[in-house]
């Protein structure tokens, strides 16, 4: 039989929040992310915004013919790979200035490496929405490059890097 170890002393235990009720906390809650939640999608837009111009620019905009089979139609992920990587510079300022601004300034090394893991995860589950459009069902259109690529591929990749830059890259510590 285990007996205690009376030397150690233990901490008193925090107060519950039982006596709190649920609409402070959830007031509290809201407080807590609704600034920071709404900055994240003031830059994601604005962001967003900029990808997909350019994305439209490159794939079905041509110098010499106008809108049709732009300079790099025949390579839609590569011209999404460049227009995600000058959105991803963007959006590590945008969120490091604004949304994140609030936080202790992270090691610059160890912040950037992660930015790059997560927005080189969400690169590709963007990616692979445009890809699945693209060339498993066969659609090329500007209709269906922009919901796959642009607003479903947007979504699910801002959905993850919303989680994880609070986390990973930009933590409270």
């Amino acid at each position: 039989m285990l007996t205690p170890d009376r030397t150690r002393q233990d901490a008193p235990a925090a107060p519950s929040p039982t006596g709190t009720s649920l609409r402070a906390r959830t007031s509290a809650a809201a407080k807590e992310h609704l600034r920071p939640t709404t900055l994240f999608l003031l830059v994601g837009g604005v962001v967003f915004l900029l990808d997909t111009a350019m994305y439209n620019l490159l794939v079905f905009w041509s110098p010499s013919q106008g809108w049709g089979a732009g300079l790099m139609h025949g390579t839609p992920l590569t011209a999404k790979l460049l227009t995600i990587a000058l959105a991803s510079c963007l959006t590590y300022l945008g969120n490091r200035l604004l949304t994140f601004a609030d936080r202790p300034r992270p090691e610059t090394t160890r912040s950037i490496m992660m930015f790059l893991l997560v927005n080189l995860i969400a690169a590709g589950l963007q990616l692979c929405c445009l890809a699945f459009s693209r060339y498993v069902l066969g659609l090329d259109s500007v209709l269906a490059d922009n919901i796959s690529g642009t607003v479903i591929g947007q979504v699910v990749s801002t959905s993850f890097r919303y989680v994880t830059y609070g986390r990973l890259v930009f933590p409270r510590r």
